[in-house]
C-alpha cells in the first residue's frame, strides 16, 4: 500500500460515499461531518497460512479528514461465528462514526472450533499492529487508536489491553491504546463451563490466563464498560461490575454504564443513531481520550 488511490479502492474493495449529515447531539453544537470512504477486505496478514477471509479488515475513513482518531472494532459471536460485516449491520456503525470524523477499522479473526485460544487473540493483535503501521497512510493517527468490541469482541479487546504479551511481537504494548470500549464483554472465562470448551479448551489455568479480570494492571489504558439491563448471563451487570472494581482497585480510569431497555444484541447494534445512548457514550469516550487532536480534526 504505497498510496491511497482509486487503484487501491479497486483492488481491495468498493469505495462508498455517504451523504453529509449533522450530529445534533454534540455538546459543542453543530460541527463538521464528512463523506465516508469504505475500503473492503484489506489483508492484514499475507503469510503462507493466511486465511482467505478471516485475515482481512475493512476501513471506514472520513474523507477529507486529517489526524483523526480511530476506532479499532472487533466483532462478537462467541468466538465461533460472526464477522466484520454481520449482515451489513456493522457497516452502518462504521459509516456513522466515520461520518463524524472518527476512522473505523473493522477486523475479522479466525474462529473456533477450527482454532482455539490464543489464536483469536493473536489475530486481533496482528490486525491491531497492521492498523498502527498503516492507518497514517489514510491520514488517521496511529497514536490515537481506541479499541472497541462487542460480546466476544469485548473480551478480545479487553485482553489486548490487559495482557500486552500479544502485542510485544510487533514492538507494541498497551500504551499504543488510547482507550478500550467493551460492549457486553466477557471478562472472566469460567474454569468449568462447557459453553467455552470449543474456544478455550478445558484447562482451568488457560481459562484464567484468558480472562481480562485476572490480567488487570495499573498501567492499563482507560476503559468504558457498557452492558444491557437484559444482557446474557455472563455479560451482564454483575460481571461488568466485577471487572470495573478490579480496574478501579488498580486505579485504572474506568466508566461503567448499564443501558436500560436493551438486550445483548440491541445494546450495540443501534449504535449508529445520534440519539442512541451507546453511540453517544462511545463518541464521548473517544473525544475525551483523544481531545488533543479534535481541534485539528474539525479545522481540517
Amino acid at each position: 500500500m504505497k498510496q491511497v488511490s482509486g487503484r487501491i479502492g479497486l483492488s481491495w474493495g468498493v469505495v462508498l460515499v455517504s451523504t453529509l449529515l449533522c450530529w445534533s447531539g454534540s455538546a459543542r453544537g453543530e460541527e463538521r461531518t464528512y463523506p465516508v470512504e469504505v475500503i473492503k477486505d484489506v489483508p492484514y496478514y499475507k503469510g503462507p497460512d493466511a486465511h482467505a477471509t478471516r485475515h482481512r479488515l475493512d476501513l471506514y475513513l472520513p474523507r477529507g479528514g486529517k489526524d483523526y482518531p480511530v476506532l479499532f472494532f472487533v466483532h462478537g459471536g462467541a468466538w465461533i461465528m460472526g464477522d466484520k460485516d454481520f449482515l451489513g449491520l456493522h457497516h452502518s456503525i462504521g459509516m456513522y462514526f466515520a461520518r463524524h470524523g472518527v476512522g473505523v477499522v473493522m477486523t475479522n479473526y479466525r474462529l473456533s472450533p477450527q482454532v482455539c485460544y490464543p489464536v483469536h487473540e493473536e489475530d486481533v493483535a496482528r490486525a491491531f499492529a497492521w492498523t498502527v503501521k498503516n492507518i497514517g497512510k489514510y491520514h488517521g493517527r496511529a497514536d490515537e487508536i481506541v479499541a472497541l468490541g462487542h460480546s466476544a469482541g469485548g473480551h478480545l479487546v479487553a485482553l489486548l489491553a490487559t495482557d500486552d504479551s500479544f502485542l510485544k511481537p510487533y514492538g507494541l504494548s498497551n500504551r499504543n491504546l488510547k482507550g478500550v470500549i467493551c460492549c457486553s464483554g466477557v471478562y472472566d472465562i469460567p474454569a468449568k463451563n462447557a459453553f467455552f470448551d470449543k474456544a478455550f479448551g478445558t484447562d482451568p489455568k488457560t481459562r484464567r490466563a484468558a480472562s481480562p479480570l485476572h490480567c488487570v494492571r495499573a498501567d492499563d489504558p482507560p476503559f468504558l464498560l457498557l452492558c444491557a439491563d437484559r444482557d446474557l448471563p455472563l455479560c451482564g451487570k454483575p460481571y461488568a461490575e466485577a471487572f470495573y472494581k478490579a480496574l478501579k482497585k488498580d486505579k485504572v480510569p474506568v466508566v461503567f454504564r448499564e443501558i436500560k431497555n436493551r438486550t445483548h444484541n440491541s445494546l450495540f447494534l443501534r449504535a449508529h443513531d445520534d440519539n442512541d445512548p451507546v453511540a453517544r457514550a462511545i463518541m464521548e469516550f473517544v473525544r475525551t481520550h483523544t481531545a488533543e487532536r479534535q481541534a485539528g480534526l474539525n479545522a481540517s
